[in-house]
């Protein structure tokens, strides 16, 4: 099944074996409603029971899981991503989360651009880089060129602005 990065494991907090975590989500507070977390790191996975979530002012989280008691126990996952079921992400309303987007198609006037490899973000807007093969393109994630996106179908339909294809 597909997982999704939601943090990282930093380090022990107190002597219980409570996890610091760094999130890697807009959202923090998704992390209250887990029943299950994965930890992962390469090819290593495993599964663990959420006991107990804590959130500070400055949006750090503590998990306490099933299995992990010691400081010692944490030291064994420092480093490992935070992951959980594709199926627990929360849908957004008009936004799509970069996994989503990863590997669409993306066309223009039906004319197929290249596939989309990965989303940068600038600081202003985040960017598209689609690549075909021969080219790469960056096309800008703005509301007057992205026309269209189905997540379902894995396309993407946009208008691109005048100059940013070099004949």
């Amino acid at each position: 099944m597909d997982r999704v990065i939601i943090g990282e494991v930093l380090k022990p907090h107190g002597i219980k074996g409570q996890i610091k975590v760094y999130p890697i989500t807009d959202n923090v507070d998704r992390f209250k409603t887990l029943k299950t977390v994965f930890l992962v790191q390469g090819q290593k996975e495993i599964e663990f029971s959420v006991r107990e979530v804590r959130i500070d002012p400055k949006q750090i989280v503590y998990i306490t899981l099933d299995g992990i008691s010691t400081p010692e126990d944490v030291e064994k996952y420092r480093g490992f991503e935070v992951r959980v079921d594709r199926s627990e992400v929360p849908p957004l309303q008009d936004r799509w989360y970069y996994f989503e987007l990863e590997g669409m198609q993306v066309y223009e006037n039906d004319v197929l651009l290249g596939t989309l490899t990965s989303v940068i973000e600038t600081g202003a807007n985040d960017v598209y880089l689609v690549k075909d093969g021969k080219r790469e393109i960056c096309i800008p994630a703005l509301k007057s060129v992205v026309k269209r996106v189905d997540v379902a179908e894995k396309r993407m339909d946009v208008i691109l602005p005048p100059g940013l294809l070099e004949d």
